[in-house]
């Protein structure tokens, strides 16, 4: 699929040249502009499909299906400033609720449950499962950055994007309660293995803090 993404990585949109009869997922509200494209809003899974992704995977109860007639042009841009990325998927990703943007027809986006180790700065206790092939573009607050990893790698939870699933993965504190209170970091992720993982430079999480912390008292 034609893609370019421009304004990165503070204020990121996605423009995508599509051939006649191509079609894009992508959630709603991200659209910003359109030619020679039709839009049609649908539950993707139906009813429960729709609702295990509104209230499990934090994403959009419906999502907008975009169908080229003609040479169509599409731009696309997240709700909350940040980057784009495009991941070319031949396989399975999980990813933070929040995280997926838009992709090429064929590519399923679902929820996974995977215990109390998935509590991702507040994301809650599931993440998505987007697998297939074909097209996906990720978003995030502030730029991402792709981390390979050998080994041994700890995350702060605030800041995960997705990663591979050949990856094992942990989420524990960073030291004692003392430590974890005065160091102002809260919990992190361990993944071991080998595999992919992208991060964003800034945890939303943090940043509310930081507005609610400007608000009057009173």
């Amino acid at each position: 699929m034609e893609h370019r993404i421009v304004g990165r990585p503070s204020y990121s949109m996605l423009e995508l040249k599509l051939r006649p009869g191509e079609e894009v997922l992508a959630e709603t509200g991200a659209m910003v502009y359109m030619k020679d494209v039709e839009l049609k809003t649908e539950m993707k899974g139906g009813l429960l499909g729709g609702l295990k992704r509104s209230l499990l995977g934090g994403e959009s109860f419906f999502v907008n299906r975009f169908v080229s007639r003609g040479e169509g042009v599409l731009g696309l841009a997240p709700t909350y400033q940040g980057d784009i990325i495009h991941i070319p998927l031949n396989g399975t990703i999980l990813a933070q609720s929040g995280a997926f943007l838009a992709s090429s027809d064929g590519i399923e986006v679902d929820t996974k449950w995977g215990g109390g180790r998935t509590f991702f700065a507040g994301e809650g206790l599931f993440l998505l499962k987007i697998e297939g092939t074909g097209d996906l573009f990720l978003s995030s607050f502030g730029s991402i950055e792709e981390l390979q990893v050998d080994g041994h790698l700890r995350v702060d939870t605030g800041h995960i994007v997705a990663f591979e699933p050949t990856l094992d993965y942990k989420v524990s504190k960073v030291g004692g309660l003392k430590a974890t209170v005065l160091s102002g970091e809260g919990l992190v992720v361990d993944f071991k293995g080998k595999g992919k993982v992208w991060i964003q430079t800034r945890s939303v999480a943090d940043y509310v803090g930081w507005l609610a912390s400007l608000l009057p008292s009173d």
